[in-house]
């Protein structure tokens, strides 16, 4: 067993990796596979609401029109993407300190960009690396180019969503979201620990310190940013803030280990969702069986 210590923004976790069972680790060693999320709560009435919120406003928002070069690809490209729980999670988090979710909806829509420009930017079949079989629908200049654009699109989405009555919170929104998603410990990061350790030899090795770096910068950070997001454009105080950063990166945690092969059973798996349920005994004069739906696996 390894012990590791992470460090999140104002976050600081100790996360025991085990060594991953043989028929995990031949093939986490010859490719690493973006998925989508297998999770019971994305069957759930709550979670297909949020769900369901976030892409009708995106497609208000982002309509095919001219130039159709332009408008055509970014349609395909963000809603082809695979979804995850952070947009959700936006939404959820507003709610549970008492916002309301229109409040957030543009947030949720950018961090769901966000994650569609980066999953874009991941398969572009430029290498010969190993990748998933994906139906590539525009060349990989078009893809490059079209990624690069959803990115800006995202921040001014964000921007111009609440006519310049919140500008503080939209503010720190955006300084969250560009931490998440940027090289200095978030996505980027996690993007260039992946292609290292894709190229690994082949030899039947654990490789806990590449997944715990992966898994905590990708998965861990973005869930924290999607709970923040939501908490501070919900108004919830600094404290409530905090809790939140620190349930998104349980969250986090618990989705990225199962992606890579944990068992949900796992003891790190069950660690992760008892400190994540600790957080939310800060609420306790609010309503979290809602949000506590993103625990399930």
């Amino acid at each position: 067993m390894v012990t590791t210590t992470s460090y999140v923004t104002n976050v600081k976790s100790t996360v025991h990796f085990s060594c991953i069972s043989n028929q995990h680790r031949s093939h986490l060693n010859t490719k690493l596979k973006s998925t989508t999320l297998r999770m019971s709560m994305t069957q759930t009435p709550y979670w297909a609401s949020l769900h369901a919120d976030i892409e009708a406003h995106l497609k208000q928002t982002i309509t095919i029109k001219e130039p159709l070069v332009v408008f055509e690809p970014m349609h395909h490209l963000i809603f082809t993407a695979p979804k995850t729980t952070v947009p959700a999670l936006c939404l959820a988090t507003c709610e549970l300190v008492g916002g309301q979710r229109h409040q957030a909806i543009s947030a949720a829509s950018a961090l769901l960009l966000m994650e569609a420009a980066t999953y874009t930017h991941e398969h572009l079949p430029l290498t010969d690396r190993p990748r998933p079989m994906i139906n590539h629908v525009y060349g990989p200049n078009m893809e490059l180019l079209t990624g690069d654009g959803i990115v800006p699109f995202g921040f001014e989405l964000l921007a111009r969503s609440d006519g310049g009555e919140n500008s503080e919170r939209i503010l720190k929104v955006m300084v969250e979201i560009s931490r998440a998603v940027g090289s200095g410990g978030g996505v980027i990061d996690a993007q260039y620990g992946k292609i290292l350790y894709s190229g690994s030899d082949g030899e039947e090795k654990c490789h806990v310190e590449e997944i715990r770096h992966v898994v905590e910068k990708y998965e861990g950070r973005l869930h924290s940013c999607g709970a923040v997001c939501g908490g501070v454009l919900g108004g919830g105080c600094e404290e409530e803030i905090e809790r939140l950063r620190k349930f998104g990166y349980y969250v986090g945690i618990i989705q990225g280990m199962i992606k890579w092969g944990f068992k949900e059973d796992h003891k790190e798996v069950v660690e992760a969702r008892n400190l994540a349920i600790q957080e939310l005994k800060f609420f306790k004069d609010k309503e979290v069986d809602a949000i506590k739906t993103f625990l399930n696996i």
